[in-house]
């Protein structure tokens, strides 16, 4: 129960944002190709792993604006005998801090992780799971000129507000 609430509490919030932050009219929209570079452990020595996709945002205000984005990526470890595909799929807020052809910005929002697990050599046997979670984190928008754009982020995922997987006792 107290996880509902969390999240209800969670989604009232950025709903009580979008109503304060909104101004009519100077919606934008914008849809791109994607890549990102996913570290799964920061304190590890392992390499990136380079993800591709695509994105579509749309701005409701000059300082407020929604992404939902789609990100692909597919390996083969052939002495496992097995094919990973992973599909992350995020719906962000992003709160501009500035405007004009330079500006920062913070985002966050919920994001749905799809992974497959498929054998390679021998039956046609896949595992697939979905896991839910949340993301934050913040970038740079640089436009050049009135219809393109280009922007960098961190994000961090999984982030875990007061262990909501946890049942209550």
């Amino acid at each position: 129960m107290g996880a509902i609430f969390r999240r209800l509490s969670v989604t009232a919030f950025l709903g009580a944002g979008v109503l304060l932050v909104a101004t009519p009219a100077a919606a934008q929209f914008g849809i791109g190709a994607r890549m990102a570079w996913i570290r799964t452990d920061v304190d590890s020595d392992a390499d990136a792993v380079r993800f591709t996709g695509g994105q579509i945002r749309l701005g409701l205000s000059p300082r407020l604006g929604v992404e939902l984005s789609m990100d692909r990526h597919s390996e083969s470890f052939e002495l496992l005998n097995e094919k990973v595909t992973e599909t992350p799929i995020q719906a962000s807020l992003l709160l501009r801090l500035a405007s004009g052809g330079f500006s920062p910005y913070l985002l966050g929002g919920p994001g749905w992780y799809r992974r497959t697990v498929e054998v390679i050599d021998g039956p046609e046997l896949s595992v697939k799971t979905r896991e839910f979670g949340w993301h934050a984190g913040g970038g740079l928008e640089l436009r050049l000129g009135k219809h393109a754009g280009i922007h960098g982020d961190y994000r961090y995922t999984f982030l875990d507000f007061g262990d909501d997987d946890e049942e209550d006792e």
